[in-house]
Formats: structure tokens, C-alpha cells, sequence
């Protein structure tokens, strides 16, 4: 037996480099052995638990591959892993061998043999164990200690190697499994799919079908609860990008200060209270989409950092200097009027047409002739399921007495209704087998009630002057009350819009087409 020479190791290296799987490393590492050390058999054990697992092995049979040997079961087995250094049994050591009738050279009971095992131990954890049987005696009393230490070393690095990348593959294909099947399990719980037939739908439906499968950003824009996230959701499902991640940012929740934080990551000690490194929103998007909710809520300077990842596909995390690339989707959502903003400076030119590739306006819910009921038998059904009601119905003229109503909360608003109104009559009609949802459950909506509004100011009924028609008729009646709501708010559109039990967004764009406006100076003029 002569020692490692350079050339075995150096062969042994390059083996165990070029390898592309753990079975090549293993037999890399067995053959190197056999060509060093004469031996009649080598076998690779792997320790799980109290049990020795064969993952390679030569001159045993094959049956022994799915043998599995509880230590505490082999003397041998456990003085080896036991041990810190190699193990070499006496020639006539009265310890039954594990192997005993399993080497393919040779049929019956083991004779005088020798035999050795190097516990395979990596930083301070056994890993297991490379076992060696020779059928001539005194066979490894010879080989120098240091060849030992080195074949121990190489054994558990490799074995450990193998073992790192196997959990690395097992937890890159259980994440990705993990990250299909969320994305699956949240398109199905949120309603993917889009319920309505109407004329506006199909045309925003159709665009979603060219758009969807490009690369191209997108800006979503509607009123507040249609539905912009559904509709976000959908073109990520039917992109090309649909087994990773989309990555949701409310941009109008985020501290002005943690903005390029939140978006681009930072390291540790790049500010107070960054006490580890963090990944960033694009970076946990790569490869997917990133959907920026309220983009419209961006501060300039935040605007002008997402312009450059946008431009360049890179990003730099806080506190470090070098750049990171990125492949990101951007899609972007907003209920305010951007190409408005860009005229009055608040939001960048160069970022809005970076996002306004290709926009999709989703329709407000007024505008959607004959969806109302689709979407009511939707939330309908949603609602039976999570209340656990057998069957659940509309009663007569429900539907009638919804589509008279002007929705100003769009989907979301509609849903509420619904849910609200299915709890009412499951308390209502608690001992029946059909629940029947009634206008009355459904409650009185704002512009139902009786079309006499007075102010602190006025203290009288509102005059409407019905010979021009109902249409003006209605217009007049729309300027009246939000007029008065803005006196009373001290010309608050904010404060207004609570008093009108309405969206502030909505509120200002119906008053500028009401030609309503606000002048620096506290009063109210008509265009």
C-alpha cells in the first residue's frame, strides 16, 4: 500500500469537480480509493438519525443499496461512529461484520479479514461513515496515518458537498412548488376571474389578452374599487412570468424615508434600525412582476430612483455601492388623473411614459350595463360558502333596486352590500332552509333618500328646477349638494367627501365635470 500520491489527488479533485451529480461524486471518490488502497469492497454510509444509509458502494452486492443498519444493531458500525479517527479491527475480532455474506467475491461467512472505518465528520457533526474490507489479512496496517486524515477529509467534504446540494435543490424545487401553488391558491381565493359581460368589459378584457404575454410596463387606471388588482393579477397569470413571484407595494403606505428601502433593499448598518441586510421589493420580484399600487401617492424624489430602475434594469440596495440587475415587470395602478399631475408638476413626465406603454382603464361599475347582476350572483356564492348557508337567493326586484344605484365604490362597494345583506337575512331567517336576501337587507343607499338636503348655511330644502329635464334636473341637484358639503368642510375636499359618504378621488373628477371648482381664494364658481 503506498500513500496519496499528488497525481491521486490531483485526479481526485478534478473527478469530484467535473462532477454533475452526487452518484458521479461518490464513484469519483470510491474509484480513487480502490486505485490508492487494495481493498475488496468500499461502501459510502450516510448517517440519519440512529441509522446508517449506503449511498455508494463497490464489491458488495446490490441488495445492500437498500439495506438500511441501525448503529446500535452493529458493534462495528457503532465503535466507528463512535470514534473521532480511523477505526482497524483486528484481523480475528470476534464483532460480527456488517457486510458478513454480502461481498461479491466471495459466498458463505466471512473469513479472517481486515477491515477499517473512518467516521466522516465535518466541522464538529458526524455525517457518517467509508467502510473498507479486505479478504487478506493485516490488509490497512501499513497505510500512514496522514494518507487516513486525508481520505477522511476528502470523504466528508464530499459526502457534506452532496448532502448541500441536495438540500439546496430539494428547497429551490419546494420553494418554487411552494411559490406556484400560492400563486394558484391566491388567484382562486381572490376571484380570478373576471365576472362581467358588458361592452367596457370585453374591451378591457381583450386588451389584457394582447398586452399580457409582453414584457411591456403597464398603468391600470380606474376609480377607486374596481377592481385594479384583479385586473393586475390577471396579466400576471397570463404572462409569460406566471410561475414567479408578483410582488405587491401599496406606494401610498410606505414612509417617505423607507421608500428606497422598501423598493431597492438595503445592507446592514445602512441607517439606524438596519440591523441586517434586507431584500428589496425588486429584488424579490425578480424574474416575476412587480405590481406598484397608488403609484400616483410616490413622492418626486421616489419617482426619479424608480425612474433609474426602470431605465437601466438595475437596482442599488442602501448602503451599497454595487448595482444590481434585474428583470422586472412593472405593472401600476392609480384612481388619480397622472397626465393631470404631470401638467401641474407633481408627478414626473419621463416616469409616466415609461408606465403608460400600453394603459388599461378599468370601467366603473355605472358604466358596466348588465354586470350588476353577474357580480351580485358572484358574491353571492362566495358569501353561501364562507356562511355555510345551503342555498342563498335574491328575492324579487333586488336586483332592480341594485341597478339603480350609482355605485360610487364600484365593485368593492357592491361586495360589501352583498355580504352585509347575506348576514342580515341569515339572522332574519335563521330557521329556514333558503335564505332570501330583500331590499331591506340590503339597506338604503345614499341617493335613495328623499332629495332634501339642507346646510348650516341654507336651513332650507334645496330648490331643483325639473323643466329642463331629469338629466339637468340631476346635475343641478349634484352641484347643490356638493357645494354646500364643500362650504361646510371650509372647501376640505377631504372633509367633503366624508360628508358625502363618498371616494375624494370620485368627488373631484364628478365635480369638475359638474364644472364645480375651488379658487385660492375660499369660494366656489362654476366653469
Amino acid at each position: 500500500m503506498q500513500d496519496f500520491s499528488p497525481s491521486n489527488l490531483v485526479e481526485l479533485t478534478i473527478g469530484l469537480a467535473s462532477s454533475s451529480n452526487d452518484q458521479q461524486r461518490f464513484d469519483t471518490l470510491l474509484n480513487t480509493i480502490r486505485k490508492t488502497i487494495h481493498c475488496d469492497s468500499v461502501a459510502l454510509l450516510s448517517q440519519q438519525g440512529d441509522t446508517l444509509v449506503p449511498l455508494a458502494m463497490q464489491g458488495l452486492s446490490r441488495d445492500t443499496m437498500g439495506r438500511r443498519f441501525v448503529i446500535a444493531e452493529h458493534p462495528r458500525f457503532s465503535q466507528i461512529c463512535a470514534s473521532t479517527t480511523p477505526v482497524i479491527f483486528d484481523a480475528d475480532s470476534d464483532l460480527p461484520d456488517p457486510f458478513d455474506g454480502l461481498l461479491i467475491d466471495h459466498h458463505g461467512d466471512l473469513p479472517m479479514h481486515s477491515c477499517m472505518g473512518l467516521p466522516l465528520i465535518f466541522g464538529d457533526k458526524m455525517l457518517g461513515a467509508l467502510t473498507l474490507d479486505s479478504l487478506s489479512t493485516n490488509a490497512f496496517d501499513d497505510i500512514p496515518q496522514r494518507s487516513l486524515d486525508v481520505l477522511s477529509a476528502i470523504a466528508a467534504s464530499t459526502l457534506k458537498m452532496a448532502m448541500t446540494f441536495s438540500q439546496l435543490e430539494y428547497q429551490a424545487k419546494q420553494s418554487k412548488q411552494l411559490l406556484e401553488e400560492l400563486n394558484v391558491e391566491a388567484w382562486e381565493r381572490d376571484g380570478g376571474e373576471m365576472i362581467g359581460n358588458s361592452a367596457p368589459m370585453q374591451a378591457m378584457k381583450s386588451d389584457i389578452e394582447i398586452v399580457a404575454p409582453s414584457d411591456f410596463n403597464i398603468l391600470i387606471h380606474g376609480e377607486t374599487g374596481v377592481g385594479k388588482e384583479l385586473v393586475a393579477r390577471t396579466l400576471h397569470h397570463q404572462s409569460t412570468r406566471r410561475q414567479n413571484p408578483l410582488v405587491y407595494v401599496n406606494c401610498a403606505a410606505i414612509p417617505e424615508n423607507l421608500i428606497e428601502s422598501e423598493l431597492f433593499g438595503h445592507v446592514k448598518g445602512a441607517f439606524t434600525g438596519a440591523d441586517q441586510n434586507r431584500k428589496g421589493k425588486f429584488a424579490l420580484a425578480d424574474g416575476g412582476t412587480l405590481f406598484l399600487d397608488e403609484i400616483g401617492e410616490l413622492p418626486l424624489a421616489a419617482q426619479s430612483k424608480l425612474l433609474r430602475a426602470l431605465q437601466n434594469n438595475e437596482i442599488q440596495p442602501v448602503g451599497r455601492d454595487e448595482i444590481q440587475k434585474i428583470n422586472v415587470r412593472i405593472l401600476a395602478a392609480t384612481n388619480r388623473e397622472l397626465k393631470e399631475e404631470v401638467e401641474q408638476g407633481k408627478f414626473r413626465a419621463d416616469l409616466y411614459h415609461r408606465l403608460t406603454v400600453y394603459p388599461i382603464s378599468v370601467p366603473p361599475l355605472r358604466e358596466r350595463n348588465g354586470d350588476i347582476e353577474l357580480l351580485t350572483g358572484f358574491f353571492l356564492e362566495q358569501a353561501r360558502r364562507k356562511l355555510g348557508i345551503s342555498q342563498l337567493k335574491l328575492s324579487p326586484n333586488v336586483s332592480a333596486y341594485l341597478n339603480r344605484y350609482n355605485w360610487p365604490g364600484n365593485v368593492r362597494e357592491l361586495e360589501h352590500v352583498i355580504n352585509r345583506a347575506t348576514l342580515k337575512a341569515k339572522a332574519r331567517m335563521f330557521d329556514k332552509k333558503v335564505i332570501s336576501v330583500s331590499i331591506e337587507d340590503c339597506g338604503q343607499f345614499d341617493d335613495e333618500a328623499t332629495p332634501t338636503v339642507t346646510t348650516s348655511h341654507t336651513q332650507s330644502p334645496i330648490s331643483i328646477n325639473t323643466n329642463s329635464g331629469l338629466r339637468e334636473a340631476t346635475e343641478e341637484f349634484q352641484r347643490k349638494v356638493i357645494s354646500d358639503a364643500l362650504i361646510q368642510a371650509d372647501y376640505n375636499w377631504a372633509q367633503a367627501s366624508r360628508v358625502l359618504k363618498t371616494d375624494r378621488a370620485n368627488l373631484i373628477r364628478l365635480a369638475k365635470r359638474l364644472g364645480i371648482t375651488v379658487s385660492k381664494n375660499p369660494q366656489i364658481s362654476r366653469l
